[in-house]
């Protein structure tokens, strides 16, 4: 089984060192890996793993039955044996792009629980852009100007965004009602990775945050679309500026 080393808090590491456990032609496995695997609506970290005398480019991270499978492109020279040590480099750029937009994604989603008590049905987040599902909900133009305006008054807050592990009873009853989708997270996790953003917002979460709000600069909503039976989708972008 993989270690997933950036979790809980150390979402920040982009390079590391790990031992080969299984080689295929086309992915490999690690002992322990700060790679993030595709989930959650956040896609899998890019980078490259360099071992003696080769090494390869990472284009998907895929977790299969407690392993996490980085798939390789463009490799350089034989393949390492299980055994052999490798160094891992993630796309330091991609990551804080993707750090920013989920950190962003949870503030929009809180913001709109507690003005429109609509409840975040699905996400998919990218390095340029991201979007948001919520029910019930049907916003009307000036709604959709005042989640923009009270979203960037929370970030403009620069409130310190903490990640850590909790017990699941507790995290069950300190979770806000509507946030998180704890009955579909299986029984047997436990502890829960959370999230929490000053005191504005805390749920479960396993992607990769920023430390601080100020990090994710400002929210920009580009488009609204009706999804039929009470569900809207909010499209959005990140700009550098705080």
């Amino acid at each position: 089984m993989t270690e997933l080393r950036y979790l809980p808090d150390n979402d920040d590491v982009t390079s590391f060192t790990a031992t080969v456990e299984e080689v295929a032609d086309d992915y490999m496995v690690l002992d322990g890996t700060y790679f993030y695997p595709e989930g959650g609506g956040q896609p899998a970290d890019h980078g490259t793993l360099h071992w003696d005398g080769g090494a390869a480019e990472v284009v998907d991270v895929q977790k299969e039955h407690g392993d996490v499978r980085h798939y390789l492109e463009e490799v350089r020279g034989d393949l390492p044996e299980p055994g052999d040590e490798v160094e891992g480099q993630i796309d330091e750029a991609r990551r804080m792009k993707l750090r920013r937009m989920h950190t962003a994604q949870h503030v929009v989603s809180k913001v709109v629980l507690d003005v429109f008590e609509a409840q975040t049905a699905g996400n998919q987040i990218h390095p340029d852009r991201s979007r948001i599902d919520f029910e019930p909900a049907d916003f009307s133009s000036n709604e959709v100007n005042a989640i923009e305006t009270r979203s960037n008054a929370i970030l403009q807050q620069d409130l310190p965004v903490r990640k850590t592990e909790m017990a699941r009873e507790e995290a069950e009853e300190q979770t806000p009602d509507g946030r998180g989708l704890l009955d579909l997270i299986p029984d047997h996790v436990d502890p829960l990775r959370m999230v929490a953003i000053g005191d504005f917002d805390l749920c479960p979460c396993g992607g990769t945050h920023v430390d601080h709000l100020a990090d994710v600069g400002r929210i920009r909503i580009t488009k609204r679309t009706s999804k039929g039976a009470g569900v809207e989708r909010i499209e959005f972008e990140l700009s550098e500026e705080g």
